[in-house]
């Protein structure tokens, strides 16, 4: 057996270089690059291998690098990378040991969450433990072989620790298995001890061959899809309510075929929205609590609830109080643990070939008529339209109106990005997809912090098109990093900055459950000791252009048009900052149609409290399990 001498670090990263998959004929590079920050624990393993693959321009076989400046930042932008790709190419991330690797724990929770590949690195302690301890090393006196990385375990759908280089085989070969199965995929975490990095082994070269995984496309199972038939052909007001997995799927077309046969509206979760034209006259809007009216009021008279790709979060359900208590559900889905929810009968199949197989078994079954809906829809978008109007061009502009200018502005080419504050009810309510991928939200992890980087990595997997990053000034605060790698980069992000003094979405939020509005907004102290003193003399636009970013500072709506088109039309990383109008900050209008569950005291001495305690208990009589 030919074989090849290499230290453990050298050949993970050669190794990587040679993954690929492949799905419909389409072959892509599985680890399409590394993000890293170098300290102790990667930088002589990892970073000098990543410098030895570097020596090789135009090499197919090298591993492109960028370097981070967070590491909850590198695993965001390997996110959206992730997402952009429709879960084929990842990016994989190494950081050093101690803060370097428990910083990855946010990133990873939301990566897996969302099932998006993400190949996680982390620096570990030695193997051979030559000093106990060691800089950064955590010591329990009641286990030793337990370091800072175990705190990736609960976060990771696959965790191994490298503690021999032999044991590199099998545990690489089974990392990237995980990374490209589309029911099993997330974080995958090697926990690499920084002397076995170093080690040198005596490598089989067949290791190093190209490899292609095929990303399967299970069918359904003939029982299921006859008693998925046997639902559809009952039931006599379904709805379906797509989620990401049809976009992960490249399941739109299949879906626009399904719909339109059967006749059957079609409401999207945050991750799912867009999979059909806003415009399509099966296309019910959003569901859930921040979803529209229309969909909202099909889904509380709906008798079969057909969930396709959705993992059915709190935020679908409105808590379990938006289905009807007799409502039956059918999921399709990838994984067997999603299409089992709400006591389900399940399709387990891919997305694509499960609603292909069932608009075929159905043959000319038609349920419903779009008709049905057809003013429910109309009236709502005259509401998104009085939303995004603007009275006055030289008034400062609401958060509303900032999403109006945009969205009079984009094509089909653009990418929003947004995650986390009242910005995601609002996008989900008002926003009019062009393009399957152009509604970018990660909600179901909601992680402040992940638009700047989330929108670099999609900037590299989709160059040519304008990539938004939508965030309020909390959302700044929490990540502003990786600002400096779009500038070092040169990508033209375009980065939206809402200035509205504090958390307006969680300050809406603590008013309804009586906490009013306690420690959200950012102001002064005042002599009581709480914060309502005047707000902070705080400059976020100043603050990203110490970054390299070139700042535009819109005033007024007539302002922030021409910002908006100069910043599309940039070629270097532009920041609109804009101060917004304070009273529709939190979720503008249309209100919420459903409600969300979040727990209120059931004692207190504040009359506001004592009424948010009588509202909550009026909703949550609501709520129901579909068993």
């Amino acid at each position: 057996m030919s074989t090849v001498r290499l230290t453990t670090a050298q050949a993970l990263v050669r190794f990587l270089a040679a993954q690929y998959t492949e799905r419909d004929g389409e072959r892509r590079r599985l680890i399409a690059a590394t993000w890293g920050i170098f300290g102790h624990g990667n930088v002589a393993g990892i970073g000098q291998a990543l410098v030895e693959s570097a020596a090789r321009p135009g090499d197919p076989a090298a591993m492109p690098f960028h370097q981070g400046r967070s590491e909850q930042a590198m695993v965001h932008a390997a996110v959206g990378h992730a997402r952009q790709s429709n879960r084929l190419s990842a990016h994989a991330v190494t950081t050093s040991i101690g803060p370097g690797a428990t910083n990855l724990v946010t990133g990873a929770a939301l990566a897996t969450i969302d099932h998006l590949p993400v190949l996680l690195l982390p620096g570990d302690t030695f193997a051979t433990r030559p000093a106990d301890p060691v800089l950064q090393q955590l010591q329990l006196p009641c286990a030793g072989d337990v370091s800072v990385n175990d705190c990736l375990r609960p976060v990771s759908v696959y965790f191994d620790r490298v503690v021999r280089p032999e044991a590199l085989v099998p545990a690489a070969l089974e990392a990237v298995r995980v990374l490209a199965d589309p029911a099993a995929t997330g974080a995958v975490t090697l926990a690499l001890p920084q002397d076995v990095q170093a080690e040198a082994h005596d490598w089989p070269e067949e290791f190093f061959a190209e490899r292609t995984w095929r990303v399967r496309r299970p069918r359904p199972d003939r029982g299921e899809l006859d008693a998925a038939v046997r639902a559809v052909q009952a039931a006599e007001r379904p709805l379906v309510v797509a989620g990401g997995g049809v976009r992960y799927s490249g399941a739109e077309e299949a879906l626009r075929t399904f719909a339109e046969r059967t006749g059957l509206p079609v409401a999207t979760t945050q991750a799912g929205k867009g999979v059909l034209p806003y415009d399509h006259p099966c296309d019910v809007g959003g569901v859930g609590h921040t979803g529209t009216e229309t969909a909202d009021a099909l889904a509380r008279t709906a008798d079969l609830v057909i969930g396709v790709g959705t993992r059915y979060t709190d935020f679908t359900t409105a808590s379990g109080t938006l289905f009807p208590g007799g409502a039956r559900f059918l999921n399709l889905n990838v994984t067997g643990f999603d299409a089992h929810k709400q006591a389900a009968l399940p399709l387990v199949a891919d997305a694509r070939e499960g609603l292909t197989a069932l608009t075929g078994a159905l043959g000319g079954h038609r349920s419903r008529d779009p008709e049905e809906w057809a003013a429910a829809k109309r009236d709502w978008q005259r509401r998104v339209d009085a939303a995004y109007a603007v009275p006055d061009e030289d008034a400062r502009p609401t958060q509303a109106q900032v999403l109006g200018a945009l969205d009079t502005l984009v094509d089909a080419s653009d990418i929003l990005i947004n995650a986390a504050g009242s910005l995601p009810g609002d996008l989900h309510r008002l926003w009019r997809p062009r393009s399957a991928d152009q509604y970018h939200v990660e909600y179901g992890y909601s992680c402040m912090g992940y638009e700047i980087p989330a929108a670099i990595g999609v900037l590299l997997a989709a160059p040519g098109r304008p990539v938004w990053a939508l965030v309020g000034d909390g959302t700044y605060l929490m990540n502003p990093t990786e600002i400096v790698t779009a500038v070092q980069e040169r990508l033209p992000l375009r980065l939206v900055v809402l200035q509205n003094h504090g958390y307006a979405s969680i300050g809406g939020l603590s008013e309804a459950v009586g906490a009013e509005r306690y420690g959200t907004d950012y102001r002064y102290r005042d002599a009581d000791g709480g914060f309502t003193g005047p707000p902070l003399p705080v400059d976020l636009g100043a603050n990203a252009a110490s970054l390299g970013m070139r700042v535009l500072r819109p005033r007024t709506v007539r302002d922030l048009r021409e910002a908006l088109a100069e910043a599309r039309a940039a070629t270097v990383p532009t920041c609109v900052y804009v101060e917004t109008e304070t009273p529709d900050t939190v979720s503008g209008p249309p209100p919420a149609a459903a409600w969300w569950d979040v727990p209120v005291a059931e004692t207190s001495t504040r009359p506001s409290a004592v009424r948010a305690r009588e509202e909550y208990d009026r909703h949550v009589t609501a709520r129901r399990r579909h068993l």
